[in-house]
């Protein structure tokens, strides 16, 4: 039986999805394999809670202490979606300790988090992305430049923040100051993005003995402009899987995804968001720690794969990294 740290918490906006994320993964580890305890980082404090019974980890080994007895973990299921996890802040530490955890590395995430540069390098790879322009918080704002480079209407969101917090469709020149102001809460770099129209698709993929596959793909269909906070949490959203595309896009993206998975050398289950326009999929954004929630799409993508959570869970722990 091996001891699971379920991590969770951390310091985004993010928080209250992270908490939701821990306790499906408690809810799906296989009890015969594996006892899971979530570990809540806050405040760059681990606690545990034991019976009601807050209890703080020692951060000089990551052990607790419970009824006179030490416990040590085998491995780290990551559950914790933004900083410190997703932007790789947070992998040196169980590096430095040897345990393993079921995330990208520190560089990996540092990368992904970073849509600017992701996309960058993701350009580079040969891979197909929006158009985009980063903003920084001590620059001024040239209106003319930004829309001279990615047209309107265009995708203002913050360059390391995920679950769409902060993310503004502008369709008018005037409204692009108040847009970056608005993701300017969540992040001091802002992305600007080319608005490419088309049908939004997301695909799961994670490894199974060494074996990178990708899930059954979800279409959102959403009720708002975009695929929002509301549209993602709060019912605001149709999510369609398998998403009605044709079967040679969907061996396709399928494809790509997993192309993607090991030119990034991503690990763990990760998701891929893209926007299909005129048959050609462009990427949205790589999510490395993507959401586990009832209402998220990766469950939704396992349910429809005919697997359990608990198999992928497994496999994921199994693979995962030192």
């Amino acid at each position: 039986m091996k001891n699971i740290a379920i991590l969770t918490g951390g310091d985004s906006a993010e928080y209250d999805i992270s908490i939701l994320s821990a306790n499906t993964v408690l809810q799906h580890l296989n009890p015969e394999l594996f006892k899971g305890y979530i570990i809540h980082l806050k405040d760059d404090k681990f606690t545990v809670l034991i019976k009601k019974i807050k209890i703080e980890v020692d951060k000089s080994n990551f052990t607790f202490e419970v009824e006179n007895k030490r416990i040590s973990f085998d491995a780290i299921f990551m559950a914790l979606h933004g900083s410190p996890a997703e932007n790789g802040l947070i992998q040196p530490y169980f590096d430095n300790l040897n345990i393993p955890y079921t995330s990208c590395n520190a560089k990996v995430s540092a990368l992904t988090f970073n849509k600017y540069e992701c996309n960058k390098k993701l350009k580079e790879l040969g891979f197909n992305c929006a158009t985009s322009f980063l903003y920084k918080k001590e620059n001024n704002i040239v209106e003319q430049e930004i829309i001279d480079r990615v047209k309107l209407p265009c995708f203002v969101k913050p360059n390391g923040a995920g679950s769409s917090f902060g993310i503004s469709k502008v369709k008018k020149k005037e409204d692009l100051t108040k847009a970056i102001n608005s993701a300017l809460q969540h992040d001091n770099k802002v992305l600007i993005e080319q608005f490419i129209d088309g049908i939004e698709i997301s695909c799961g993929v994670y490894t199974n003995q060494n074996n990178i596959q990708a899930l059954p793909i979800t279409e959102i269909v959403t009720e708002n402009e975009f695929f929002d906070y509301q549209a993602k949490y709060e019912g605001k959203s149709q999510e369609i899987t398998p998403a009605r595309i044709s079967k040679k896009l969907t061996i396709e993206v399928q494809k790509l995804t997993t192309d993607i998975y090991k030119a990034m050398e991503l690990s763990g289950i990760c998701r891929i968001d893209y926007i299909i326009m005129n048959e050609k999929p462009y990427i949205l954004e790589i999510n490395t720690i993507p959401g586990f929630t009832e209402e998220s799409i990766i469950p939704q993508q396992v349910k429809s794969a005919n697997l359990k959570l608990s198999v992928i869970f497994e496999s994921c722990l199994v693979d995962s990294k030192e």
